[in-house]
């Protein structure tokens, strides 16, 4: 259920990519300029030479695509260099096919005079396969670059995942055995609350509903309330309907903790620390605020690089964008996440 783009691509779905497509055609042209201009193809003018290798290149591309493309469902085993040794295959039996259908119907069109069908088809296959050479090898390049990055992002949310803040859990396990004999439904509660945000965190979901991401954040600051007090104020404001939106696990909770742990936690007196979810230009905006540390504190120049870096490259992933800094005396951090995603 929780796809994420780019993640469970095979090498030759890189293929069917329009930019991909375009640089194929475009590169079989190329070939067809150098084989009107330097190769022994035909007799005549440079524009029919042209015409004709501009043909036989871009049939040889279409079918051996048009191949690949009828075996794509039986290639998911094969790796890159499997996919690359079919295609060089594929490519030879098409010219091969193609040179001896046009020699019995044309004559010797990609052949010498005076020598076989197949000596020009031959030549013909090998300037096509230095060419498809270094595209293949291109597209492999690029398809391990792809799938490096995605592996990059899944180590990262793993270890975000698996953060345990010991200083958290610890705060959060005393102010629980604090309100177990004053308050003990307020225990339950936290503890319950705490249960539930562990469970999120080390879950391994990729995807999560936006009313759940909301709820974790909203369990996390009543766990906070209840240790900070008075300290901590929360000024929360939603839409009436939330919208069925899927997003990044860990999208928003994290830009609360680090609201908390940069905002509140070093400030004597406290504050607020405000969460705002709007609709705008089709996007969904979350806004996280909190006050800025006091100017003696050591955090008031560290920002909040804790986790956000995580949070925005899976909102890119998404599709959405992420933007923090100070405005006026708050840190603002805002996620925007598309309507549609």
């Amino acid at each position: 259920m929780d796809r994420p783009a780019h993640t469970h691509e095979h090498p030759i779905d890189i293929l069917w990519q329009p930019a991909t497509l375009l640089s194929i055609f475009a590169a079989g042209e190329l070939l067809a300029i150098i084989l009107a201009l330097g190769a022994p193809l035909a007799n005549g003018p440079v524009l029919i030479k042209f015409g004709l290798a501009s043909f036989a290149v871009q049939w040889v591309v279409l079918f051996t695509l048009g191949g690949l493309y009828l075996l794509r469902r039986k290639l998911t085993g094969f790796g890159a260099r499997g996919v690359i040794a079919l295609a060089m295959a594929l490519m030879l039996i098409v010219t091969l096919l193609s040179g001896a259908w046009a020699s019995s119907l044309f004559g010797d069109v990609l052949a010498d005079r005076g020598a076989p069908w197949f000596v020009g088809t031959l030549r013909f296959y090998v300037c096509l396969l230095a060419m498809s050479a270094f595209g293949l090898l291109a597209l492999r390049s690029h398809w391990s670059a792809q799938r490096a990055a995605w592996q990059a992002q899944q180590a990262e949310l793993l270890a975000l995942q698996a953060r345990v803040d010991p200083h958290f859990l610890f705060n959060t396990l005393n102010t629980g055995i604090a309100l177990v004999h004053a308050r003990p439904d307020a225990a339950e509660q936290l503890l319950l609350d705490l249960s539930d945000l562990f469970r999120a965190a080390l879950s391994g979901a990729r995807t999560i509903t936006l009313a759940d991401e909301l709820d974790l954040a909203r369990r996390y600051l009543d766990i906070e309330q209840l240790r900070f007090g008075p300290r901590l104020q929360v000024d929360w404001h939603e839409p009436d309907m939330l919208p069925q939106l899927a997003l990044p696990a860990l999208s928003i909770q994290p830009l609360v903790e680090n609201a908390i742990h940069h905002g509140i936690e070093p400030r004597m007196e406290g504050g607020t620390v405000t969460v705002h979810i709007t609709e705008e230009d089709h996007d969904l905006v979350v806004e996280i605020g909190n006050p800025l540390p006091d100017s003696s504190s050591e955090r008031r120049d560290r920002g909040h690089r804790v986790g956000q870096a995580g949070v925005a490259a899976r909102l890119r992933e998404a599709g959405g964008s992420f933007n923090a800094g100070i405005e006026g005396e708050r840190y603002i951090a805002r996620a925007r996440i598309p309507l549609n995603t």
